[in-house]
């Protein structure tokens, strides 16, 4: 079992004092909040796609712990330029390697493997997933508008 020293490592407190794209979006395509009820911490995203379907813009306000602030520090950082699918599936790797003991994201999303120690402390897993979550809230909110819009285009 993986100890404080290891959870609470040096580059989680650099992450969490440097989280980029702290601000909220005017004109988002969506907006979504995810929050924790254990421990109070709360993510809010503003997302924007370009025409290809690939972010364009992003804004978060982080109000978490330490484990949650370095999660979306990394997001901010990496989420430009990102399609829906790789977001999802950096997603649904960061819960398997915290509740299946899978591994750590990889490429240009490497950074999360040092929230693996997390895997070990049960009660942080949903402060670390937030800004996944609210991410993920997001493209599906801008996929029903979409396929809303499609299925009136298609009536017409």
């Amino acid at each position: 079992m993986a100890g404080l020293d290891d959870m609470y490592n040096m580059r989680i407190f650099e992450l969490a004092a440097d989280i980029p794209r702290q601000r909220r979006l005017e004109d988002p395509d969506a907006t979504a909040t995810a929050h924790s009820k254990l421990c109070g911490s709360t993510v809010t995203v503003d997302l924007k796609l370009d025409e290809t379907g690939r972010v364009s813009d992003f804004g978060q306000t982080v109000k978490a712990c330490l484990l949650g602030q370095a999660a979306a520090s990394v997001m901010g950082r990496e989420i430009i330029g990102s399609t829906p699918e790789e977001l999802r599936e950096v997603g649904r790797t960061m819960r398997r390697m915290l509740k299946e003991n899978g591994p750590p994201p990889t490429g240009r999303w490497a950074d999360l493997a040092m929230l693996e120690p997390v895997r070990d402390y049960k009660a942080r897993h949903a402060s670390t997933l937030l800004v996944f979550d609210a991410v993920e809230r997001a493209l599906d909110e801008i996929e029903a508008r979409r396929s809303g819009s499609d299925r009136a285009v298609a009536a017409q």
